[in-house]
């Protein structure tokens, strides 16, 4: 046993509630109620139905009524004292005839980000157009640098040509002459 006055709780064996356990305490829960709904005798379980009760009758009941009975049913004073809390935010719900056509087709306020972002995709899409179409420098580089590729294959192109050419006719100009000296002609 500790010495002194206090007592340390820490390393002592930990009792937990064993799974079987729990899964038969659920199991003769369920069987007690199955008893209860078919002997028709719910008073037992007060709490459980009127529980749902509650929750049933709020989920059928409009959201006006559930504000209306909040405020009707205030704890202790706070009916008494009227409070204007400027940080409250009181829910009024709007009619659509109320509402004009402009609250409805306005657009909804952009934060300066948000524009930006817009104007930005908007300059990115102008320009791609504009390169697409070959009017900015970086287009005109681009087509610049393709027009001298172009013809530097062209060029390579009738240069690889000139040389078959020429092995052509080197190997024409060979077989004649060995059929010349061949006595075939």
């Amino acid at each position: 046993m500790p010495r002194g006055k206090f007592t340390n709780h820490k390393g002592r064996n930990r009792r937990f509630t064993n799974p079987e356990e729990l899964e038969e305490e659920r199991r003769r829960e369920e069987q007690k109620k199955k008893w209860r709904q078919q002997q028709g005798d719910d008073t037992s379980s007060e709490d459980e139905a009127s529980g749902d009760k509650k929750i049933s009758e709020e989920d059928s009941g409009s959201e006006e009524e559930s504000s209306s009975e909040e405020e009707g049913k205030a704890k202790g004073v706070s009916n008494l004292i009227e409070i204007e809390n400027p940080n409250r935010i009181q829910k009024k719900s709007k009619k659509l005839s109320t509402l004009t056509t402009t609250e409805l087709d306005s657009k909804p306020q952009l934060s300066r980000r948000e524009r930006e972002e817009i104007e930005k995709q908007r300059a990115q899409a102008h320009y791609q157009k504009l390169h697409a179409e070959g009017k900015t420098e970086q287009a005109r580089a681009d087509l610049a640098r393709l027009a001298i590729i172009k013809q530097q294959r062209e060029e390579a192109k009738k240069r690889r040509e000139a040389e078959q050419k020429e092995k052509e006719d080197a190997a024409k100009l060979k077989t004649a002459q060995t059929q010349k000296a061949l006595g075939k002609k």
